[in-house]
């Protein structure tokens, strides 16, 4: 029989020793015991589109169940009714006289009041729901969260829009007011993540349970990036120019990022072990041509890392707040998301604005149709989830701010009650719902951002 070696094993190398990860063999008491949990967890994921679409096509007729989807921009939902709620009136008060884009999308997800800034002292006010629901629940799994993008991060400053960083409009998720966090674009590093997490025993199935990655995965030494001197990084970041310290500080971040790793894999974690399998094969390396492609292999992706249980809290960004994605992939469409925006209401260029929201909603419906058909022991992973699709934007012609155009879905393992339309008193803060998600994810803060108190009627 196999001894249990001692918790104070160490990895030693040159100036640095690390403690490993917590293993199997360091119990006797707990050799080959399995540390699963007994039921499906609950995951949080947000997926932003700028923008925002044609309203006249977006809300429809009837209330509550009773409300019917004879909208052209909600039609690939129409057989999904019965998974998401259709939510109205929540808006980000902070928004309200600043830039129509770039001060709008990190706000979505903390309500914060963006100050303009050069890009040398960001400040947007607000803490992202994703990462305060990290810094309490983040360790129990091997990543934290998971930061997906199609587009890359924009610099420099727009002074035609006010004055703001680009910087601002190319995350929604923010560590703190100053930090926003490093999405992934390239679909092979982002599944990659996935089975370089440092876990002893990766949580995998189907034909990723053979992916080399996953079996060279305690051959890799992570450990590496942190021998480097940070104060030094730090003090540096301080005498350089705007580009390099955006450098600076994604390297910062992947460090902080690989520490987080670390720690929660000191931890024995109860991990969810699903049956079957969800097989997604690596993707190639760089970035496909094709958006579509790129676009699916991301979403797959993100599946595939709350199917594995190695996240329970994601984004992803469909593009940025000005996005010069060319659509002209679609049928009838000639030019860019934010371009065909400012339609001045020509109705030749509203449709096409209209064809590009549309094709955005085609791609929630593939994620959400996907979930909904893995089973999680009677339930479904969509069951298990709450999964926030939106806009900071009403109107992307009019920069209409109220009455965001938002969807719910999943029932929030068992907390949510889809398949209806619910209508908030107007002008509620977007906050308040992101303080009944956290609650229901068992984080119990008090408020956030600018809540009034969680969104009631959401069961």
């Amino acid at each position: 029989m196999t001894q249990p070696i001692s918790r104070r094993t160490m990895l030693k190398g040159t100036g640095a020793a690390f403690a490993l990860p917590w293993l199997d063999a360091m119990s006797s008491s707990s050799f080959g015991a399995k540390k699963e949990l007994t039921k499906p967890p609950l995951r949080m994921a947000f997926m932003f589109m700028p923008n925002g679409i044609v309203p006249d096509h977006w809300t429809p007729a009837g209330d509550g169940e009773d409300y019917e989807i004879d909208k052209p921009m909600l039609q690939p939902l129409a057989g999904l009714k019965d998974e998401f709620i259709l939510l109205e009136n929540l808006w980000n008060a902070n928004t309200i006289g600043r830039n129509g884009h770039w001060a709008s999308v990190p706000a979505w997800l903390s309500g914060g009041y963006v100050q303009r800034s050069t890009g040398r002292d960001l400040d947007t006010g607000g803490t992202s729901v994703d990462q305060v629901a990290a810094r309490h629940i983040g360790t129990r799994t091997p990543l934290p969260t998971f930061e997906l993008g199609l587009d890359e991060p924009r610099t420099g400053v727009d002074n035609i829009g006010g004055g703001f960083a680009r910087m601002y409009g190319s995350y929604i998720s923010w560590r703190d007011p100053h930090t926003p966090v490093t999405k992934e674009l390239i679909p092979q590093l982002a599944f990659d993540r996935l089975f370089r997490t440092g876990s002893a025993t990766p949580v995998v199935s189907g034909a990723n349970a053979k992916h080399p990655l996953v079996l060279k995965s305690l051959q890799r030494d992570d450990a590496s990036l942190l021998d480097q001197v940070l104060e030094d990084a730090k003090s540096l970041q301080r005498r350089v120019g705007y580009n390099d310290r955006a450098k600076i500080d994604e390297y910062l971040e992947s460090v902080r990022s690989v520490e987080q790793r670390l720690e929660a894999t000191l931890r024995p974690q109860l991990r969810w072990i699903n049956e079957g399998s969800f097989d997604v094969p690596r993707p190639g390396p760089g970035i496909p041509e094709d958006h579509e492609e790129h676009v699916r292999l991301m979403l797959d992706i993100l599946v595939l890392a709350f199917w594995t249980d190695t996240t329970r809290i994601s984004t992803l960004m469909f593009g940025d707040a000005q996005t010069g994605r060319d659509f002209s992939f679609l049928d009838g469409v000639k030019g860019s998301f934010h371009g065909l925006s400012h339609h001045r209401e020509e109705m030749e260029v509203r449709d096409q604005y209209e064809r590009i929201g549309t094709w955005h909603i085609e791609q929630v419906a593939y994620v959400l149709d996907k979930m909904r058909h893995l089973d999680e022991g009677g339930t479904s992973l969509l069951d298990n989830s709450m999964v926030m699709f939106g806009s900071s934007l009403k109107d992307g012609n009019a920069h209409q701010r109220e009455d965001l155009p938002l969807i719910l879905a999943g029932r929030g393992g068992g907390t949510l009650r889809p398949g209806r339309r619910l209508r908030a008193k107007p002008d509620t803060p977007l906050c308040n719902l992101y303080l009944a998600m956290l609650h229901r994810m068992g984080v119990n803060e008090e408020s956030f951002g600018d809540s009034t108190g969680p969104l009631e009627g959401l069961g």
